[in-house]
């Protein structure tokens, strides 16, 4: 007869979990040293490129020119200067413009009659090109700031208004219900409902408007101005000086996109609450 020792009762002892290895790159660091890798083999290709082309200089100067031209602006040509103009022109064209536009976008939103009288005017001014505008803006305020912001704010204007008014007329009929049946009141109605629901949208028109924006202050100072990145490209190109217009081409360029950046920081810390996808845009 089998006799069972305790022994043989006793159960084998599991071996200890390896803990899973992290990956050497994350997903993140690959994305940002893919990003630098086409930035490194842009940047050969505009110093190699034209060169190998056979085109002169005049038409398309290489990489290492443009850097060379820039030095010399900066020096010489108050680059620097020039750049913080642009750049405060555009910051408070954005705001001004975001701003204008989300009162709008509230108010017609929340008023279909207001919005049937006022929006074949609204359409006709957004119709209406801005570059046509400018030359008026220039003789009525003269070559100061004003005319360029006043452009900016008309470009800005219109994405953000429409996405704020879309997004307040789609609003869920039961969340307002619900918080009426609470006893709130239309500013609170407004407040914890509309509004955040419009929030989403309203990033979305600002991230179109930062880019917007550096366009019509662009547009300003090449019809009339005496300052500014847009001075310089004019300038630029009087003399025949194509590196310098690339200069101030690439400086338009970094303006544009600081103020992208920061949008999308601002956007990500006010919605971080939102469900994030696996990929996602710039």
């Amino acid at each position: 007869m089998n006799t069972t020792t305790a022994k043989d009762l006793t159960m084998p002892t599991p071996e200890p979990a390896v803990p899973a290895r992290r990956p050497a790159i994350t997903e993140k660091a690959r994305t940002v040293c893919g990003s630098l890798a086409l930035l490194v083999l842009f940047i050969a290709a505009w110093q190699w490129g034209p060169g190998l082309l056979g085109m002169p200089e005049y038409i398309l100067p290489n990489f290492m020119q443009v850097v060379r031209e820039s030095v010399v602006m900066w020096n010489n040509a108050q680059l620097l200067q020039h750049f913080g103009i642009t750049a405060m022109e555009v910051v408070l064209g954005f705001f001004f413009g975001a701003l204008l536009g989300l009162a709008v976008g509230v108010a017609l939103g929340l008023s279909p009659r207001a919005e049937a009288m006022l929006s074949p005017y609204i359409l006709a001014l957004q119709i209406a090109p801005k570059v046509a505008f400018a030359p008026l803006f220039v003789m009525w305020l003269g070559y100061t700031i004003y005319p360029k912001i006043i452009v900016a704010v008309l470009i800005v204007f219109f994405p953000i208004m429409i996405n704020v008014l879309s997004a307040i007329r789609t609003v869920d009929p039961d969340m307002v219900n619900l918080v009426r049946t609470l006893n709130a009141g239309r500013w609170q109605i407004f407040q914890l409902v509309e509004f955040r629901s419009a929030l989403p949208a309203l990033f979305s028109g600002l991230r179109i408007a930062s880019t917007l924006s550096v366009i019509g202050v662009t547009v300003g100072e090449l019809v009339g101005g005496n300052q500014g990145l847009g001075y310089l490209l004019v300038d630029g190109e009087g003399q025949g000086n194509t590196a310098a217009v690339f200069v101030s081409i690439v400086a338009l360029t970094l303006i544009g996109v600081v103020t992208y950046g920061v949008v999308v920081w601002a956007e990500r810390r006010v919605l971080h609450y939102l469900p994030k996808a696996n990929t996602s845009t710039v």
